[in-house]
């Protein structure tokens, strides 16, 4: 008898996924991207970026993958909860700015931030 199927990735967490590694690709190859949203109490700036491409990486490959799926779900709520005040302070940051878009795209981050956590508590539960 085969091995039962896992339940498909549902399409909030294949965005998610997705996000992960379109993000992840952008922290390895260039970043200097991602360099003004460190915090100063951060240390070794770069080598932190590349450790969270990496890591979003990981997490995306791992909820792919139904045996991995459930720990991929906890890990990818606890990363974006570990990079969140990188998105504080890229709010703050932009409120200096002439940009009305950037200023409200960084804005409207935080909040899409929470909903990504939610996501990634679901495929974390198995939903």
């Amino acid at each position: 008898m085969p091995a039962p199927t896992a339940a498909p990735l549902p399409l909030a967490a294949k965005l998610l996924a997705g996000a992960f590694v379109t993000s992840g690709v952008v922290h390895l190859v260039r970043p200097q991207t991602f360099e003004p949203l460190m915090p100063a109490w951060v240390p070794a700036h770069r080598e932190v970026i590349w450790g969270s491409g990496v890591a979003e990486l990981a997490c995306a490959a791992g909820m792919a993958v139904p045996a991995t799926r459930r720990a991929a779900g906890w890990a990818s709520a606890a990363l974006l909860v570990g990079v969140f005040p990188g998105n504080v302070k890229m709010a703050a940051d932009a409120r200096r700015s002439r940009s009305a878009v950037l200023r409200a795209g960084t804005l409207a981050r935080l909040p899409l931030q929470a909903e990504l956590v939610r996501v990634a508590l679901k495929v974390a539960r198995g939903a």
